[in-house]
């Protein structure tokens, strides 16, 4: 499908990568991956077309459509949502206007219609098929829905939309168009987890290939069939997700290093011998001939991979003093804005050393519940009461763009520090990777993620024992996210946190709240465990929802509510149909527990990790539907009969 070959890339005068290959197939699934800055943008737009490398080529299978989504989307237009997704349609709308302009050219004289025409005619209504023109407009609304931009948002204009608004309809028409190569940079940053979910099942049954960068482990492990690393200016592809990356880069590592040794043996013992008898002339064409294998063995060192010395985050957080047992209590908690009403009676209790997530589509009230419970938002009604020596600290969702730009690194931290704490503050940068002439650097000229690990170094100087959290791990790289969740593993105080993140859910939560709309306020209900058991627990609530939901059959043919046929005349007729019947319902029943098999199996974390196995299921879940529904259909054919 796309090829890139032998490509490098540099800007001033630094190598983003040299010598970059990568041969993207038509069912390929690839993880591109790397620290922040080593050049995955760039090199996701180099395979879209958009910036040339300095060298090396990029070749696209004829025909072949690539569609690119960005990192950041910036837009001033009046259209709606709506109008801008159907945008996407515009080939398919054309498609569409040459067809009936076929159709009106074979209508002039239907009973002699040209070999040529006719087609020309078969040609287009195959590919318009072909693209889904026939329920493209269904799907565009389905796509929108699935992506959280329901009804409500579609005749918003994009103008009033937030960056992350903009990010969903901008996946929304790349799904729409259905291009053969998606390249997709951080598709799931702007994602609750709800829309991840769907994403994740679009993706799944995607017919094309996938290019994508991510920072999220689940995703990379579920939907990837190869890893290409982005490491000291070099592209390494390993076969299979994240997490098989991960131990093939070990072993390679260990290979590399054992290699290295044996290496550095070899240099040794030819050079001993080079310096020993250089100066003889019986010795000296055996000295030369040595040099010129140190030579070799130095070249072979030097293309071996090895662990790259960049720094990574020294993060420990502390808390100052000890909670009482009870660290929040919210009771009949009101909150609206203006005529949206988002709590009228919300009863909350925190306990010391709980680490709570909250969950849920985005808009249904994750924020504000956070946000109640840091004290940075007043509630309208009812009482929030911290308890005993309870120090609270919060790192709001948008804290970057709560920093001064005006100030230094130093300086914005100097603002959050006591007296006390201001000998240590550039050790406390340090640790967040802030060295040297970085803490005299204004905020103004930070990266994202830069600006992120100083709203972090910031919260870790409030000492805080009740740590209110919202999306901490936005703009951090991989390694940064895992040295943030492992200093919160080790973490002695209280957590309340909203991330996107299932694996920082998965190893910090002790229980899972779900805040989803409701129609009065917001539903609010509480799993005891961690982001799997939550999935498992919604996968199993929905196999259990699935016979009353389908919509083939009005009631199931089973057990206690299995409908019966009426008694039969003793006739063999009869008793034909009434063994039919009772057939029929003993397959429904197979099919059914068959289909929940498959359920409880996507649900398991280790089946979830394996890409190809969870769009096996997928395929294999939608099969035995449609059976499903095809013996439901035969079974109440056969039961009208036998009435």
């Amino acid at each position: 499908m796309l090829r890139l070959e032998d490509a490098s890339k540099s800007f001033g005068g630094r190598a983003l990568f040299e010598g970059a290959s990568l041969h993207v197939r038509a069912d390929d699934r690839i993880g591109l991956v790397g620290r922040n800055g080593a050049g995955k943008t760039t090199l996701l737009r180099m395979l879209a077309g958009l910036d040339p490398p300095d060298s090396g080529a990029l070749v696209l299978r004829r025909g072949a459509r690539v569609g690119y989504l960005r990192q950041e989307v910036s837009a001033a237009s009046q259209r709606t949502v709506l109008a801008e997704a159907e945008t996407a349609l515009e080939p398919l709308r054309a498609l569409e206007r040459r067809m009936r302009a076929l159709e009106e050219e074979i209508a002039r004289d239907p009973t002699h219609v040209p070999d040529e025409l006719a087609s020309r005619y078969d040609e287009a209504r195959h590919t318009f098929e072909r693209g889904g023109g026939f329920s493209a407009d269904a799907e565009l609304r389905a796509t929108l829905v699935g992506l959280g931009l329901g009804p409500e948002k579609w005749e918003q204009p994009l103008a009033k939309l937030s960056g992350g608004w903009l990010m969903r309809v901008e996946l929304a028409k790349l799904l729409i168009a259905r291009p053969e190569v998606l390249l997709l940079d951080e598709p799931t940053n702007h994602l609750d987890l709800p829309s991840i979910r769907w994403f994740e099942g679009v993706l799944a049954a995607w017919p094309g290939s996938v290019v994508v960068v991510s920072h999220d482990r689940v995703f990379l492990d579920r939907h990837c069939n190869r890893i290409s690393e982005l490491s000291a200016s070099r592209l390494t592809t390993y076969k299979g997700n994240y997490s098989e990356f991960v131990a093939q880069k070990a072993l390679r590592l260990d290979e590399a290093e054992a290699r290295r040794r044996n290496l550095e043996r070899e240099i040794a013992e030819k050079q001993r011998f080079v310096t020993r008898f250089k100066a003889k002339a019986s010795k000296a064409s055996q000295a030369q001939s040595r040099v010129k294998q140190i030579e070799k063995l130095r070249a072979e060192q030097a293309l071996l991979p090895t662990e790259t010395s960049e720094r990574t985050m020294r993060v420990r957080f502390r808390s100052a003093v000890r909670s009482g047992e009870t660290v929040l209590r919210l009771e009949r908690v009101a909150k609206a804005y203006g005529e949206v009403v988002v709590y009228r009676s919300l009863e909350f209790e925190l306990r010391r050393g709980e680490r709570v997530a909250l969950v849920g589509p985005n808009g249904a009230g994750k924020s504000t519940l956070l946000r109640i419970a840091a004290g940075a938002l007043p509630p309208d009604a009812g009482t929030r009461e911290l308890g005993h020596n309870v120090r609270p600290g919060f790192s709001a969702q948008h804290q970057v763009d709560a920093l001064d730009p005006r100030r230094t690194v130093l300086g914005e931290l100097e603002q959050e520090a006591d007296i006390d704490d201001v000998p240590r503050l550039r050790g406390v940068l340090g640790a967040f990777l802030f060295s040297g002439d970085d803490v005299d650097k204004k905020v103004s000229v930070l990266s994202g993620g830069e600006k992120a690990r100083l709203a972090l170094a910031k919260l870790l100087l409030a000492k805080g024992n009740f740590l209110v959290l919202d999306e901490p791990t936005n703009h951090l790289d991989m390694e940064a996210r895992d040295v943030l969740t492992e200093s919160l593993s080790g973490y002695e105080g209280t957590l309340l946190f909203v991330s996107h993140d299932r694996r920082f859910i998965n190893t910090l939560a002790t229980r899972v709240v779900e805040v989803t709309p409701g129609e009065r306020e917001a539903r609010v209900r509480a799993f005891l465990g961690n982001y799997d058991f939550y999935e498992s627990t919604l996968a199993r609530e929905a196999a259990d929802r699935a016979p009353r939901a389908e919509s083939a059959p009005p009631a199931k043919p089973a057990a206690a509510a299995k409908p019966r046929a009426k008694p039969a005349p003793k006739d063999n007729a009869a008793r034909k149909l009434r063994a039919e019947v009772e057939a029929l319902e003993q397959r429904i029943e197979a099919a059914e527990a068959e289909r929940e098999k498959l359920d409880w199996l996507a649900a398991d974390p280790a089946v979830a990790k394996d890409g190809e196995r969870m769009k096996a299921l997928a395929e294999e879940r939608a099969g035995r539907q449609a059976e499903i529904r095809a013996l439901y259909e035969e079974w109440e054919a056969k039961s009208a009969e036998l009435e």
